[in-house]
């Protein structure tokens, strides 16, 4: 049974039923097809709002009601707004009396009440899910024995009363996780204290309390470990039938020095004046298969999660760091793209497969860098493999040229790196770095999912493609005038379709000037999101027709759902009523994984903001230089050379009367004028854990 099968089932009826199980029956006996699996599909379809029950018995597609879904943005003053997805959409404004129930993060159903050129305004009439099952926040006992929690996410408006039994003895000030127990229109919300994560002050805490707040957890159900305990942790004889022996080629993964799971490696030959690469990613999907326990939490989880002292993995560590990782000197299956490609860059024949390695060494970046570079230690130790790093070299230099030529966007905004000391202390907060062998690493695998993406969108398979659409017009007009308003001049944007090269002249007109990266984010925050899609529509960023993430499937899912279809075509086990069942499939693993992406970005930044205010409490009362990154009507951030970000109130400037101007970024005052990208000197004057703000004065 599909979800296509049951839409068209309901296009072509108009009718009120007793109750759901009556609809579901007639669905069954038209089709010829199980109950509890059309139960299953038509629930799943509930869920997720396609088909909604427009009155009892009445069963309707979302479509041909007057309802819209959205997500619920809360406000610490009681109202909401719903995002519909839709960047053309406004955002529906709920006040308080008309939310009934609905709270921040739900997937919701609103019913549009006015609506001007400005605005909207809607009530919620259905919570399809709830977003906050668990909260996290500040204990506080009453007198009489029960606690308050104080939600540590401002979007969450209401406080929860946890009953004296059910607080686990939580004291005041400690932070909490609480299970909340839903009222029906928005009475008093009720919950039980499910984990005490420690003193409010204490700096652990508080991360956990980051980490939990995002719905993230370290340890994995026991019913999942129970089966990553019984797969046996070295590749079986038995196991190699039908698979392409690639144990004997000189194969090698390059990671970061503080790496602990390796799903990809590389190898490289010559056809005469052709390249031959291969990439060999970690068989997963040979180890993890659909709708078990295993794979069941990785659909929750999406992706693995990284922080600076903490990585909590999409897959147990039998398999993260054991069977599945690729590593030094042990049989690893795979799934392998070996692709021929010529002296231009163009990829002339590939293969996609089943293979067996055996990695001949686990390099670090840094390690294959110093061979680049020819640094007489490393060419010395690595000999055997000097040869094939050059080759491979050679062929990143060709590929990244190719990408330059197509139109890639290459912005310079560099990730932060925190080194802890052995208490876990912030010692250095530095921008990651990246050299040729990162560069290397990245081109190789640019290339694989380009040939894997071209490969299934052509013969038209469900398949998860990694999407990014072409910026408004619009956007980058307002981008345009920014730079102009700086002095930088612009190309005239002819058409309403924009091209990756033209924002890349942009770009290469930038480069090298003191505000490019301020610049860069700025043109970030102009573009699209990327994002994972059933429907191939090709990567704005990469300037390529066709993309897909193959790479990765230990710590992303849509790796492993690409892996299982590719393995389940290899096989000749997919016919059409396969084909139905995994557009719904891909369809469905393409929304959560884009979801569980944007959840563990955010859990990211925000400790890493977390980190970065702890650093700078020991850096109090110290000048800086940096950049003016961003200008509000309220003052302006500044980023310093290690990636920190601190705000400069207006009320701390000299002078007073301060104008902004938001579409040049600019705060102008009597004497001075302030803008993006301008280079200042500033002192921190306050660094804040409990709401990760950094505060500075002009120093001068």
């Amino acid at each position: 049974m599909t979800k296509e099968q049951i839409i068209q089932f309901l296009q072509k009826t108009n009718k009120k039923y007793k109750n759901k199980n009556e609809l579901i029956n007639l669905i069954a006996n038209f089709y010829d097809d199980n109950f509890n699996e059309v139960k299953r599909v038509f629930d799943n379809l509930l869920e997720s709002g396609k088909v909604v029950e427009a009155y009892a018995g009445k069963f309707k597609l979302i479509e041909d009601t007057n309802l819209v879904k959205g997500k619920l943005i809360g406000n610490n003053r009681g109202f909401a707004f719903v995002d519909v997805g839709d960047p053309n959409v406004p955002d529906f404004f709920v006040p308080p009396s008309k939310l009934n129930g609905a709270l921040n993060g739900d997937i919701v159903l609103v019913k549009p009440l006015s609506q001007t050129d400005l605005s909207q305004e809607a009530e919620v009439v259905k919570v399809l899910a709830r977003n906050n099952t668990t909260v996290v926040g500040t204990f506080e006992k009453l007198k009489r024995g029960d606690g308050l929690i104080t939600p540590d996410n401002n979007k969450f408006s209401k406080q929860i009363i946890v009953p004296q039994k059910a607080s686990m003895g939580a004291t005041t000030g400690q932070k909490v996780v609480v299970k909340v127990i839903f009222s029906a229109k928005g009475e008093n919300l009720k919950g039980e204290v499910i984990e005490i994560l420690g003193q409010e002050d204490d700096f652990k805490t508080l991360q956990l309390a980051l980490i939990r707040d995002h719905k993230l957890y370290e340890e994995f159900p026991k019913e999942v470990l129970d089966e990553a305990s019984k797969i046996p942790q070295q590749v079986l004889p038995s196991e190699l039938a039908g698979r392409l022996d690639l144990r004997d080629e000189l194969t090698f993964t390059i990671d970061g020095a503080d790496a602990r799971d390796f799903d990809d490696a590389v190898s490289i030959s010559k056809k005469g004046k052709n390249y031959v690469l291969g990439v060999h990613i970690a068989d997963v999907g040979h180890y993890v298969h659909q709708d078990t326990e295993l794979d069941k939490e990785a659909y929750l989880r999406g992706t693995s999660s990284y922080f600076p002292n903490l990585v909590l993995p999409m897959l147990p560590k039998a398999l993260s760091n054991g069977i599945c990782s690729l590593n030094e000197g042990v049989d690893r299956l795979t799934l392998s793209c070996i692709m021929e490609i010529k002296p231009t860059g163009e990829v002339v024949d590939y293969k996609i497969c089943e293979s067996v390695i055996n990695s001949k060494k686990r390099f670090t970046y840094d390690e294959v860098f110093a061979i680049i570079q020819g640094k007489k230690p490393e060419v010395k130790t690595f000999a055997k493999f000097k040869q094939t790093i050059d080759t491979m070299n050679e062929l990143s230099k060709i590929l990244g040229e190719v990408k330059k030529a197509n139109g890639m966007l290459e912005l310079d905004v560099p990730e932060v790196h925190f080194e802890l000391d052995e208490n876990e202390k912030v010692k250095v907060v530095e921008p990651r770095e990246r050299n040729e062998a990162h560069i290397l690493i990245e081109n190789f695998m640019v290339i694989a999912n380009e040939t894997v993406a071209k490969h299934y969108a052509k013969l038209d398979f469900p398949f998860v493609y990694r999407v990014h659409e072409k910026p408004t017009r619009e956007k980058i007009a307002s981008f345009c005038y920014f730079l102009n308003s700086i002095g930088e001049p612009t190309p005239e944007i002819v058409g309403n379709q924009i091209e990756p090269d033209f924002v890349q002249e942009i770009l290469k007109q930038l480069n090298g000037k003191d505000y490019e990266q301020t610049c860069n984010k700025v043109l970030l925050r102009s573009l699209q999101k990327a994002k994972y899609l059933e429907d191939c529509l090709g990567h704005f960023g990469l300037a390529l027709e066709y993309y897909c993430h193959f790479t990765s499937p230990i710590r992303r899912y849509p790796d492993l759902c690409i892996h299982r279809i590719i393995k389940e075509d290899k096989k000749k086990k997919i016919d059409k009523t396969r084909i139905e069942e995994l557009r719904d499939f891909v369809a469905d693993a393409s929304i959560r994984s884009s979801e569980t992406e944007k959840n563990a970005t955010e859990a990211e930044r925000d400790v890493d903001d977390l980190y970065k205010a702890y650093y700078m409490q020991d850096h109090l009362n110290e000048e800086f230089e940096g950049i003016i990154s961003g200008v509000q009507s309220y003052g302006f951030y500044v980023e310093l050379t290690n990636t920190i970000e601190g705000l400069v109130r207006v009320e701390n400037l000299p002078d007073d009367g301060y104008l902004f101007f938001e579409k040049t970024y600019k705060l102008k005052g009597p004497s001075r004028t302030f803008g993006l990208g301008d280079k200042v000197k500033v002192k921190a004057i306050k660094a804040s854990m409990y709401d990760r703000k950094i505060e500075f004065v002009l120093a001068e």
